[in-house]
């Protein structure tokens, strides 16, 4: 089943710069797609259209178009986990990821015990159950970025967006977002993720989307699409794709 389709979509900020011109993909159901490309070619736009804070009618969510979901339905469809996020208060890690469970509950409601179990097993899930009454502002980096990954799972949708997923991350912490992640993918979650970063978009990805100055450069399986010519292209800089010990290496 197709979970999101994209039909011609053009975006123009309205300076009158152009984001994004004619893009059309189909995301199947339960796989990963990462989304590549240089600063500026139109990634982040293309999320903010995915999880709705920028109005389009080129964009159909499990067949029905994106623009006609209510706010708390489409919270149950799909999870956002942006780069980095401002605390204005200080939060316990359990509070902050109960925050994922907003669309499932009554204006006003609070959380039952069933929601403090689901946020207990997505930090859990993130190797962060243990810190689950600490402050939010005490965290690392690397933990406010598990954090994210932990409210997003509690949020149960059936997509999750995440933009630079590893972008400030350690070596440790960028192997155990993958971990995370291609386990959300076995258990069926659709992935979509934006990266500069071609080496983690093939070892977690099905599919590769390349934008280029707001293009679509190319789509299709990461075996198909990330090529050493392509990735020249995209990047306008020398790069080569070559299998070292039974691993695909991009450098």
């Amino acid at each position: 089943m197709t979970a999101i389709k994209i039909e011609d979509l053009s975006f123009t900020y309205p300076s009158g710069t152009q984001a994004l011109a004619n893009i059309s993909l189909e995301v199947v159901e339960s796989s990963t797609l990462a989304l590549i490309g240089s600063n500026g070619a139109g990634k982040s736009t293309l999320m903010d259209l995915l999880f709705g804070w920028k109005p389009s009618s080129a964009i159909t969510l499990f067949r029905k178009p994106l623009k006609e979901y209510g706010r708390k339905e489409l919270g149950r469809h799909i999870a956002l986990v942006p780069q980095s996020e401002h605390y204005n208060f200080s939060f316990t890690l359990l509070d902050y990821t109960l925050f994922g469970r907003a669309p499932y509950l009554a204006e006003m409601a609070s959380p039952t015990d069933k929601d403090v179990r689901i946020a207990y097993e997505a930090l859990e899930m993130v190797g962060l159950a243990s810190f689950a009454q600490r402050s939010i502002t005490s965290l690392s980096g690397g933990e406010g970025q598990l954090v994210l990954i932990a409210r997003a799972i509690a949020q149960q949708s059936r997509v999750l967006l995440l933009d630079e997923p590893t972008s400030a991350l350690d070596p440790a912490n960028r192997r155990k977002v993958i971990e995370i992640l291609s386990s959300l993918h076995e258990q069926g979650k659709t992935i979509i993720f934006t990266t500069h970063d071609a080496q983690f978009a093939y070892e977690l990805a099905t599919h590769v989307a390349m934008l280029k100055g707001g293009k679509l450069l190319a789509f299709g399986t990461k075996e198909e699409v990330v090529t050493s010519s392509l990735l020249t292209t995209l990047y306008e800089t020398p790069m080569t794709v070559c299998a070292v010990g039974g691993k695909t290496l991009i450098y």
